[in-house]
């Protein structure tokens, strides 16, 4: 679902007491998927299509010498080729999945050899077809089905899916059954802490969960009622990961290595799973598995942000079986220069001068009017002459207001 109007802060608010440091683990098993390193790309709608998750893995591998080569991050802190360990897919409808044709399918559940191991997330509130939509996944060849229960928008609680069922803990337990019966596959889920701080129900619902037979989970650590607003309470993290056996995960506030490391420290939870961090720093899990390795990490120059652009750019036009072009080539041409608008938005977060590029980009009408703004600001920034303005408008807020970007 598209979300709109809200704001990222470059620095969120978070508690003080966001302190200590351990290595994120080296590896997660969740049943017989191994999950190296344990780290997590979040399912984010309107974002983790095939083309961004495989964009994001590419931005996680180590190559050549150098500080950020394989040979400084050794196979006990990582996999020695990519430092996001799990992809998870946008979260797709069950009730639209069981009932659209199988070319349309398609387009929500293509993925490619280079994206294992990676998650096909579900959410709705009917078990059954919740259990047809994760055979169908299984059948797709995906390693591990999710069912979401974190989605806070009003048009997914309107059918009691997301965080509505949050209110229902019989009926997930009705789910959880259904779905485990039906798919072979890891089973897990993702949800938030409860409806309101009058209805925290994490804990319980956890235990359900592994009653039931699931193999991981993943606790975003806002209520519903939070949406994206204060800060992710990680002590909720600590009580799930005391009160169960299986792997638990941990999501809200990760946007540094140094992030990764106290909510390992403070949690001692399994794996990290990384949302609205990873759009606005897509080096993010190779920053960790470098942080882990050696204490610290490479920060992206203007040239490195310059060059994600590009690749993601054309990640996007050479991806075009995504966006329908044989079917309707002015819809995909749209939609591919769209997202090229969204995220050139975001990469230049924090560069001085980044809120002209932005504008500039906006008014563009096609993909190469696109690039070619961005390449001439990158130009321009080989020889910086940043104003105060610019410098203070490189540490202002990160807007999302205009983009597509929902996650639990």
């Amino acid at each position: 679902m598209a979300g709109r109007g809200f704001t990222v802060k470059k620095e969120w608010e978070q508690p003080t007491e966001r302190t200590g440091s351990m290595p994120v683990p080296a590896e997660m098993k969740i049943g017989p998927v191994e999950v190296r390193p344990a780290t997590v790309l979040a399912p984010m709608a309107g974002v983790t299509d095939t083309i961004f998750r495989r964009f994001m893995r590419h931005a996680s591998l180590f190559s050549g010498p150098g500080p950020d080569s394989s040979e400084n991050v050794e196979s006990s802190v990582s996999n020695t080729q990519s430092g996001c360990g799990l992809l998870m897919t946008e979260f797709t409808s069950a009730d639209g999945l069981s009932r659209m044709r199988e070319s349309k399918r398609k387009r929500y559940l293509t993925f490619f050899d280079d994206e294992h191991p990676i998650s096909a997330q579900l959410f709705g509130s009917n078990p059954q077809t919740l259990a047809e939509a994760a055979r169908i996944c299984q059948d797709t060849g995906f390693d591990i089905v999710d069912l979401n229960l974190g989605c806070p928008a009003k048009r997914v609680v309107g059918c009691n899916g997301g965080s509505g069922l949050l209110r229902d803990l019989p009926k997930i337990g009705e789910i959880f059954r259904a779905v485990r019966k039906s798919v072979s596959i890891p089973f897990t889920v993702k949800f938030r802490l409860g409806w309101n701080d009058e209805n925290i129900v994490c804990v319980e619902l956890a235990k359900i969960a592994e009653s039931e037979g699931l193999n991981a989970l993943a606790l975003h650590a806002r209520t519903r009622e939070q949406s994206y607003t204060g800060y992710a309470r990680w002590e909720w993290i600590a009580a799930v990961k005391q009160a169960v056996k299986i792997p638990v995960i941990g999501n809200g506030d990760v946007r540094t290595p140094e992030d990764a490391a106290a909510m390992i420290a403070q949690t001692g939870c399994d794996g990290v799973m990384i949302g609205r961090g990873a759009p606005a720093n897509p080096w993010i899990f190779r920053q960790i598995a470098q942080f882990t390795a050696t204490g610290a990490y490479d920060k992206p120059t203007s040239a490195d942000r310059h060059h994600i652009i590009r690749a993601y750019f054309h990640m996007l036009m050479a991806g075009g079986e995504m966006y329908d072009i044989s079917e309707k080539p002015e819809n995909a041409i749209r939609e591919a220069a769209g997202k090229m608008k969204q995220f050139a938005a975001w990469f230049t977060h924090g560069v001085p001068g980044g809120a002209k590029l932005r504008a500039s980009i906006y008014q563009a009408k096609t993909s190469r009017a696109i690039l070619d703004q961005v390449d001439a600001f990158f130009e321009a920034q080989a020889n910086p002459s940043a104003t105060n303005e610019e410098l203070a408008e490189a540490n202002a807020p990160l807007d999302f207001s205009d983009a597509a970007l929902v996650c639990d």
